[in-house]
């Protein structure tokens, strides 16, 4: 198939792709994606509640907390209307601008989660190395200001990605292999030279993505350095322990990450499927397993989650008496 342009890029047209083979499916395979959006969507609402209403855990820690499950919400929102538009109704075509769009919001998103992991190990940083400074160093004002950075550099740095490529006229194949719109697949249907983009997005890549995960793991080796020099057995693990639900979080962002880079790079032999499913594993899997991982790895989350459901549940029962 052809790319449908009418001298005008506003009137182009791509094709987004489900399971490949598997259209009949398309039915039976939505269950699983409809349970993990609305697991996503609960859980990282839930947490932002929690959060928000309850005093006690308006702390440097749990605003962290909030932005990170803020991100994740937008991440998954910004690939649910595709994924399920594809699924539930075969509505694989979108126009340009509604592409770019989602693209902008999916490389953003992607971005301020990188930055976001980075100002938690901060966070965890100080709350170990310089305990007693905590509260002056990580102040709501500063807070604040690190959340907003992380926006708009995020936001900055993807913003010309549309522009670039709406300098291309597209004559390629117009059928996209995700259900979504990224920018390494767009730009490969272009009829022109695309090594402004290439570098471009290497470039974006080597300063958010790159420089936060050097400066993680330089935080990590100062962390470990501190809590080595610590006498007590058991404060040493007190100590590692409250780093536990931010490095399982790392872990999820980066290895969905890299394991994608090397299927992309590596894998041309790989089904077609093997893509696709490790593209669903990079956009919800962190959202969907990081509140579940903070839930039970952080006690203070855990208890007031267990105190809203025990409220809900004493409402109901008071309303039946």
């Amino acid at each position: 198939m052809r790319i449908l342009y009418n001298s005008s890029l506003q009137k182009a047209t791509f094709f987004l792709t489900g399971f490949q083979g598997l259209e009949d499916l398309h039915g039976w395979i939505s269950i699983p994606f409809c349970f993990i959006y609305l697991t996503v969507i609960t859980g990282n609402l839930t947490i932002i509640h929690v959060i928000h209403t309850d005093v006690t855990l308006h702390e440097p820690m749990y605003y962290f907390l909030a932005m990170l499950a803020l991100t994740d919400l937008g991440l998954c929102l910004s690939t649910l209307p595709t994924v399920i538009g594809i699924f539930w109704f075969d509505a694989r075509e979108i126009g340009i601008p509604a592409c770019f769009t989602q693209l902008f919001f999916i490389h953003t998103l992607s971005l301020v989660e990188s930055s976001v992991l980075l100002s938690m190990s901060i966070d965890r940083y100080v709350a170990i190395c310089h305990p007693l400074r905590y509260s002056t160093i990580l102040t709501p004002a500063r807070i604040i200001r690190m959340g907003l950075s992380s926006v708009f550099r995020s936001a900055l740095l993807i913003l010309p990605l549309p522009f670039l490529l709406k300098r291309f006229q597209y004559c390629h194949s117009h059928v996209l292999a995700h259900a979504y719109c990224l920018h390494l697949e767009i730009m490969k249907l272009a009829c022109s030279s695309i090594i402004v983009n290439h570098i471009y997005g290497l470039f974006v890549v080597a300063c958010t993505v790159g420089v936060d995960s050097l400066l993680i793991f330089l935080s990590y080796a100062l962390i470990l350095r501190t809590v080595l020099s610590i006498a007590s057995h058991h404060e040493r693990l007190r100590a590692l322990n409250t780093c536990v639900s931010h490095t399982c979080a790392v872990l999820l962002f980066y290895i969905p990450m890299i394991g994608l880079s090397l299927v992309h790079r590596f894998g041309e032999h790989l089904p077609r499927t093997v893509h696709l499913l490790m593209s669903y594993v990079y956009l919800l899997v962190p959202p969907l397993m990081n509140p579940i991982v903070y839930s039970i790895k952080t006690k203070q989350i855990r208890q007031r989650i267990v105190k809203k459901f025990e409220f809900i549940k004493s409402l109901r029962g008071f309303r039946q008496d």
